[in-house]
């Protein structure tokens, strides 16, 4: 029989933490082996417990949650989600604590009875078990300082690769390691589709170009495609790009069945066609098989496959998809992707 994971919950409040002790009563893959008031005492007992996965809070007395994921990330990195009310899709504070090392987020639950409860226990069950099966390569402290914006060139350049990227569930993550890693000097263009309600892509575009040395931008439509920049649509839209009077142009439209998930792969037999062997296509963390065919097409046309891979995915099936599918160049945790395209030539 394989062992529980060790869960440490770290919240101020005692009733939130007998809270969320109680709800992984019900889940045998799961045991709580310790609980923490806040940051310093939180620290103390990962010393002591060794926990495989931990709940963190943000907001606590003495050491708030973002500088204990700081110092746990240098001590000894742990898989950990943030439960905190301010941690919601598309805030700034949550993408702060992914870049700081967190794998997923969770705003806390928002009434403590009825079926309501129940439905958000749950979701907490699945991401702390989602969360306790990431790598630890994977699970670490993002460096990255403001890019100074006043001195990032604004002359267009002209692009000889497109890079594409295809991200979901678990991908916010993923896509900070990437994006503010990749060399703006470099004649490449890049393009992302994620699955994510458009206010929240474009929130993340902003954050991204804050910490990235590229310039990363909505993508809108009829846009030229210029070196140095990265587009990012919404999975509700079909984000692809042609070849128009010689020049690389954006195209975004409303996506007719957003339901069926087919965004990642019409971005990416797109950029295949445009580019053929200057193409590249990236497959990182989400649910479903979406870009498996799309990747599979820019690997036939001569172009640049890559995969991260499943231990360092949140959700696991997109990458197993196209892994199924293709054989891709590269098979690369999310920490490493960005070195391989900063070194394709």
């Amino acid at each position: 029989m394989i062992a529980p994971c060790k869960l440490l919950v770290v919240d101020d409040s005692k009733i939130m933490r007998r809270l969320i002790t109680e709800v992984f009563d019900s889940d045998d893959k799961i045991e709580v082996v310790g609980e923490a008031a806040d940051g310093i005492e939180a620290l103390n007992s990962i010393s002591r417990l060794a926990p495989d996965v931990i709940t963190l809070d943000i907001t606590m007395p003495g050491m708030d949650g973002l500088t204990t994921l700081k110092h746990l990330m240098i001590r000894g990195p742990k898989p950990t989600v943030m439960l905190s009310n301010l941690t919601r899709e598309g805030e700034r504070t949550t993408f702060d604590a992914l870049r700081y090392g967190a794998v997923d987020f969770i705003a806390k639950p928002t009434r403590l009875e009825g079926g309501e409860l129940e439905a958000q226990a749950q979701d907490i069950i699945a991401k702390v078990n989602l969360a306790a099966a990431v790598a630890l390569e994977s699970v670490c402290y993002i460096r990255a300082t403001p890019r100074d914006k006043a001195a990032t060139p604004t002359t267009p350049r002209r692009c000889d690769r497109v890079v594409a990227f295809g991200a979901a569930e678990g991908a916010y993550g993923a896509l900070l390691k990437i994006i503010p890693r990749l060399r703006p000097d470099l004649p490449t263009a890049y393009l992302a589709v994620l699955y994510a309600p458009p206010p929240h892509v474009e929130a993340f575009a902003r954050y991204l170009d804050d910490y990235s040395s590229v310039r990363v931008k909505r993508a809108v439509d009829g846009e030229p495609v210029e070196a140095g920049v990265c587009y990012l649509g919404a999975g509700a839209e079909y984000l692809t790009m042609v070849t128009r009077s010689g020049r690389l142009v954006l195209q975004v439209h409303p996506a007719p069945f957003v339901s069926r998930r087919g965004s990642i792969d019409r971005l990416l037999f797109s950029v295949a066609e445009a580019m053929k062997g200057q193409a590249a296509g990236v497959v990182l963390s989400g649910s479903g098989e979406d870009g498996s065919e799309g990747l599979e097409e820019i690997h036939r046309m001569g172009g640049v496959a890559i995969v991260q891979i499943p231990q360092s995915c949140l959700h696991k099936g997109m990458a197993h998809a196209a892994l199924a599918r293709c054989k891709p160049d590269f098979v690369l945790a999310d920490v490493k992707i960005a070195a391989a395209l900063n070194g394709l030539r």
